[in-house]
């Protein structure tokens, strides 16, 4: 299935029900007080996390989705229907963004998360909510509001512990491939990536992380040169990235002068992916002599400015690579997830009608007298019998 990590859709909540105004018509008693009902809200619109999805592929060809608009409120007081409720479903790590104020609504962080994204319409309220001793034929109503709409761009981000990052051909694909189960595409040629892919890394039986890979960055690319730098966002949730240089690249190019391509780019596209714990990585080892190998890393590593440990590993023969999987295991034991979660206090979402209607509802509520004894001080000859049975 194509890898689609981007889509736009239309949301739109349904309206409120209008309210109604009638009045209380039986035998013996034909001139009853009001009793006209509320509308119903309208339904509201949410996105949910689903485990079971990968990609946004569905949202490339269904881009609205409506929830349903509440009933009128009909006569005997009765409320109008609350309108039915709509669920988008979502991979799990899709983050929703208010296209209109940039605004972020929601993380999809973990299976079952349920997001309101569109708030229905207030219902209307009927004229029986508006009779007092001085107004006993009320023939006011109020209409229902409409819901919200709001144009939403859905971004898919990998939800990965260590991301890898690095030139095209670097051997970022083939380290995956050495410490996990993932096969992505392996070639002697730049780009060969072409979507982000996943691995995960089973250090034992209990102990295991995951490395997300995303296609090499070239120079330019923040300006849109290769790959441009979209699938930077992939990284955003790691803890930590792996900045893999090569030590003997076959277009015999400066690997100082490549790295700081990378960081460049990097740069550019984040300050704050770009201050995230990063460890070199030199790889290809196998294709020089162990002392030429360390000579070149150390010299890289000090035009870097390098002062932290860096690592020297052959990703193709696997040397080298396992003490670099426990000590990425031991600094990510070291710095849980759950605790850099926890800093991140979510903003509320702020709706179109939260607060709307409640001032006139307290108005109304204030001026109901109690209804017992409602029949019994009806005039049947008051002059202001109301000509309108009922209305909606």
């Amino acid at each position: 299935m194509k890898f689609v990590d981007e889509a736009t859709i239309l949301v739109a909540a349904g309206d409120g029900g209008n309210g109604c105004v009638s009045f209380r018509r039986e035998k013996y008693i034909p001139k009853g007080g009001p009793d006209g009902g509320d509308g119903g809200d309208g339904g509201d619109v949410y996105v949910q996390a689903d485990e079971n999805l990968n990609t946004l592929i569905d949202y490339r060809f269904e881009k609205s989705f409506r929830a349903e608009r509440g009933q009128n409120g009909k006569s005997r007081d009765c409320t109008g229907k609350r309108g039915q409720d709509i669920i988008i479903k979502v991979p799990v790590g899709t983050r929703v963004i208010d296209q209109g104020t940039g605004e972020t609504l929601g993380d999809m962080m973990s299976h079952g998360q349920l997001q309101m994204v569109a708030k229905g319409g207030w219902h209307g309220l009927g004229n029986s909510r508006f009779k007092s001793s001085v107004n006993r034929t009320p023939r006011q109503k109020t209409m229902g509001t409409p819901g919200e709409k709001r144009d939403l761009q859905l971004e898919l981000l990998l939800l990965a512990d260590v991301g890898m990052l690095g030139l095209p051909n670097a051997g970022k694909s083939t380290f995956i491939r050495a410490v996990s189960a993932a096969r992505p595409k392996v070639a002697d040629y730049p780009f060969t990536t072409l979507a982000p892919s996943l691995g995960v890394v089973r250090m034992d039986s209990e102990q295991s992380f995951v490395v997300a890979d995303i296609p090499g960055l070239i120079e330019g690319a923040s300006e849109g040169a290769g790959l441009g730098i979209r699938f930077l966002k992939h990284l955003e949730r790691c803890r930590v990235l792996l900045h893999t240089i090569d030590l003997a690249p076959i277009d015999e190019s400066d690997p100082v002068e490549n790295a700081r391509i990378i960081l460049a780019e990097l740069k550019k596209y984040s300050e704050k992916l770009f201050n995230k714990p990063r460890w070199l990585v030199f790889n290809k080892v196998d294709l020089l002599e162990q002392t030429e190998a360390e000579s070149r890393a150390k010299a890289i590593a000090e035009s870097l400015g390098w002062s932290d440990k860096y690592y020297l590993i052959s990703a193709a023969n696997r040397a080298g690579v396992t003490p670099l999987c426990w000590d990425v295991m031991a600094f990510l034991n070291a710095n849980p997830k759950e605790a850099e979660e926890a800093q991140k206090q979510p903003e509320k979402v702020e709706f179109m009608w939260d607060d709307y209607h409640r001032q006139q509802l307290e108005e109304a509520e204030q001026s109901v007298e109690d209804d017992d004894d409602w029949d019994d001080e009806w005039d049947e000859d008051d002059d202001e019998g109301v000509e309108i049975i009922y209305q909606r």
